[in-house]
């Protein structure tokens, strides 16, 4: 049998919990975080922004960062947007969404910027 590798997480440490298939990655770049927004602009998806404290990522919901970015097709003005949440809530998780019209649902959820519990 292969060796497969356990990812240890727990709800004591927030900082090793897995919250998507990107987190089981190492942390996207910048570009990569601008490829992705690209490619949620690309399917026609409306970006939005959510923003939660490490310790109710997974018991509560999370904030909406003002409404989702209905039509937008500027990476840059969503850049800006991602940036003006981290600075307002340096201490939380930052999650980008491509909300998708056709199928009313979320095509795309990462998780982007992980705060540090306070």
């Amino acid at each position: 049998m292969s060796g497969m590798q356990d990812y240890k997480s727990s709800l004591s440490d927030t900082g090793s919990r897995k919250f998507e298939t990107f987190s089981y990655l190492p942390p996207m770049t910048d570009e990569q975080i601008r490829q992705q927004i690209q490619y949620i602009v690309s399917k026609g998806w409306n970006p939005g922004i959510e923003h939660t404290e490490p310790e109710n990522a997974f018991g509560h919901y999370w904030y909406m960062w003002k409404l989702p970015m209905f039509g937008e097709t500027n990476v840059d003005a969503i850049l800006d947007e991602v940036e003006s949440c981290r600075k307002a809530h340096p201490n939380n998780h930052i999650r980008l969404l491509g909300f998708d019209n056709y199928a009313q649902s979320a095509g795309a959820a990462m998780v982007i910027h992980r705060g540090k519990p306070v």
